[in-house]
């Protein structure tokens, strides 16, 4: 195995550990927080399922790594691919529902869209029980046929028995794969982009009047720009990433396909992270675990 292979593996170990860590926060918390009142808020639900979904994006980006750097058979792999395709849906379907959600909430623009605002929080378990079953079918739909356009395409890049032959979806395989892919990915820019603009608008207005105490809106309203801003790169990382691979389109380098996978593996355990430093209450638990942990050993 060559160094930078034992350098791609220690940081996707560290990037899993990481992400498994702030997931599991997420839920933990949440799951306590329901225990406790015997209710969940439409919003720690949507994250509660989000980081469900995450930790299933990294065990299956950790399976992708073992598999490229010859750690684990292509058996495995393909036992495995059906959940891959699921999880990586679902995925992006809540982390799409997510940047709608804070849209609505917190973005002042007068539009009849704006109605939404007193029922998103109603409409939040039917959009996450509608992204369980289109991410569900499509996994099934796509399984066989992905996989072994996946595998001609990509797969045998790295195969000491590779041909040149490469195996081509069908039209219609290939429309629903676009469709698919641009959908969550044109919602979420339609939710994100407003928002980022408000919040940017309201930050310039406040900076420009405030006065004493007014200061800690202004680097509320900066810290929420920032915090969404990092969703929105990391978001569209993740999805070029998943359009790259999904089309074959990228380098047969080793190292330029680990690279993506890397970029892949940085999404959810990036992202999760923020949402547990721009949330009082879960960063705080954060810090309990870490203090624990540390007192354990």
């Amino acid at each position: 195995m060559h160094s930078f292979h034992l350098i791609h593996l220690l940081s996707a170990v560290i990037q899993f550990l990481i992400g498994i860590f702030a997931n599991g926060v997420i839920l933990i918390v949440n799951g306590a927080e329901l225990i406790k009142n015997r209710r969940m808020s439409s919003l720690e639900l949507l994250l509660s399922c989000l980081a469900i979904s995450r930790i299933g994006i990294q065990w299956s980006i950790l399976y992708v790594n073992l598999y490229f750097l010859s750690l684990i058979e292509l058996v495995t792999f393909t036992e495995n691919f059906l959940v891959f395709l699921f999880m990586n849906e679902l995925a992006l379907w809540l982390a799409t529902w997510l940047g709608v959600f804070y849209c609505i909430k917190i973005t002042n623009i007068a539009h009849p869209f704006f109605w939404l605002k007193r029922r998103i929080s109603k409409l939040v378990p039917w959009l996450i029980l509608g992204s369980l079953l289109y991410s569900l079918i499509a996994a099934f739909l796509h399984n066989e046929n992905m996989w072994s356009y996946f595998k001609d395409t990509w797969l045998n890049k790295f195969s000491e028995n590779a041909t040149t032959q490469t195996k081509e979806l069908a039209p219609l395989q290939f429309g629903f794969l676009v469709f698919e892919l641009s959908s969550s990915l044109f919602i979420f820019l339609a939710a994100v982009l407003p928002l980022m603009f408000s919040l940017g608008r309201h930050a310039r207005q406040m900076r420009n009047t405030a006065v004493g105490a007014r200061n800690w809106r202004v680097r509320a309203h900066v810290s929420a720009l920032l915090s969404i801003l990092s969703f929105l790169i990391l978001y569209v990382s993740f999805y070029t990433t998943t359009a790259l691979f999904s089309f074959g389109i990228f380098n047969s380098n080793s190292l330029n396909f680990l690279f993506h996978v890397f970029v892949l593996g940085t999404y959810p355990s990036g992202h999760s992270v923020i949402l547990i430093l721009g949330n009082p209450k879960l960063k705080e638990n954060a810090k309990r675990f870490l203090l624990h942990s540390k007192c354990c050993q």
